[in-house]
């Protein structure tokens, strides 16, 4: 079936197979191996990504849903130059990171969350569910925590 992903602004005209996951094209088709495939039953969270703005489980989600719609990868956080988003460099200020292996699902979950409302961070239940919402293996939790209230601190200042 013949789609077009809009991923991180980028187009990618497509000829797919209709039971294909969300996952699987990106990181194949797409070349976008920052979304990770943990347990493919939509628990852990690693392969979260942004569609529409909605944080959702691309291993849980077909490409041809997605056909025409915004997709954003964690490989699309950074700015044009590079630079890394407030959160990103919030989690390597804070060690929320070890494997990395979840990372990129924290920051896509995190991320979706911050835009739809940058007032979270002083909202410890929003952050505790935003946090429980993904495994992580290594961190025990509270470095990613503090990244995200971190994160949501330093985009408040700058938009007052």
């Amino acid at each position: 079936m013949k789609i077009t992903l809009n991923v991180n602004g980028q187009d990618y005209a497509l000829d797919v197979e209709p039971r294909r996951i969300l996952a699987d094209v990106l990181r194949d088709d797409c070349r976008l191996t920052g979304t990770h495939l943990g347990c493919e039953h939509g628990v852990c969270g690693a392969c979260s990504v942004l569609v529409g703005g909605e944080s959702l489980r691309a291993c849980l989600m077909l490409a041809v849903q997605c056909d025409g719609k915004a997709i954003r990868t964690v490989e699309g956080l950074a700015d044009p130059d590079g630079e890394p988003s407030a959160l990103q460099k919030a989690f390597s200020a804070e060690r929320a990171l070890q494997c990395g292996f979840c990372t990129a699902g924290f920051l896509m979950v995190a991320t979706g969350e911050l835009e739809a409302d940058p007032s979270i961070a002083d909202d410890e239940k929003r952050i505790n569910d935003i946090v429980s919402s993904n495994v992580c293996r290594c961190t025990g939790y509270e470095p990613i925590r503090r990244a995200i209230t971190r994160a949501a601190r330093e985009q408040r200042k700058s938009t007052s």
